[in-house]
């Protein structure tokens, strides 16, 4: 048998730090004027100040180091919130919440969260990312749009219907758009919360 790898807190503690400098130069790059086009383990390495190999060893792979950069962006705008929510008994009193850890999330940091958006037009392996952290989104409120349903017999086309409302309300260019200079966050979301409310409502008298 093999012996265990051993390796002391001091060296983890080190490698923690490598790979926390690590996501925060990608995070930079892509939010900078070049964006994904300037994105590369070898560019993320000279950001970071280590080798190439150091990157690799830490990450493995371009889209493994995307989703680490997504996962520290929901970390910092309080996505862990959601499974707390999702834990409750009064799926339209969770569905509210929902939508304010989103408008949350989206006016965290807007401007680098508009970049990463657009930047996922011109890169198929990026816009694959985006495209699976929203559909976990969906899934979220497709949940929720179950348990809101419960004994209320609604069609599955009308559970879809709810969903893809809901997914439009919460999205980022949604959320947004209707967050100004003139309506801040706070507003901008009981107002999407009305309008999430209202679809429910008519999702429930059919």
């Amino acid at each position: 048998m093999n012996p265990r790898p051993y390796m002391s807190p001091h060296r983890n503690a080190a490698a923690t730090r490598t790979r926390d400098r690590i996501v925060k130069a990608a995070a930079a790059i892509l939010s900078a004027a070049d964006g994904i086009n300037g994105f590369s383990l070898e560019v993320v390495a000279r950001k970071a100040r280590v080798t190439r190999l150091t990157v690799y060893n830490h990450f493995g792979s371009r889209r493994v180091l995307l989703e680490a950069v997504f996962d520290e962006r929901a970390a910092r705008g309080g996505l862990h919130r959601i499974a707390e929510v999702m834990a409750g008994s009064d799926p339209q009193a969770d569905l509210l919440r929902i939508i304010e850890i989103f408008c949350d999330f989206w006016n965290f940091d807007p401007g680098t969260l508009r970049l990463l958006h657009a930047a996922g037009a011109n890169d198929p392996e990026f816009e694959a990312c985006l495209r699976e952290r929203n559909e976990r989104r969906r899934h979220v409120l497709s949940v929720l749009v179950h348990r809101i349903a419960g004994s209320r017999r609604l069609t599955p086309q009308t559970e879809d219907d709810l969903t893809d409302v809901l997914f439009a309300l919460t999205s980022f260019h949604f959320v947004t758009q209707l967050t100004t200079a003139e309506r801040t966050k706070v507003p901008a979301c009981k107002l999407i919360q009305n309008l999430a409310m209202d679809a429910v409502g008519r999702a429930i008298r059919g």
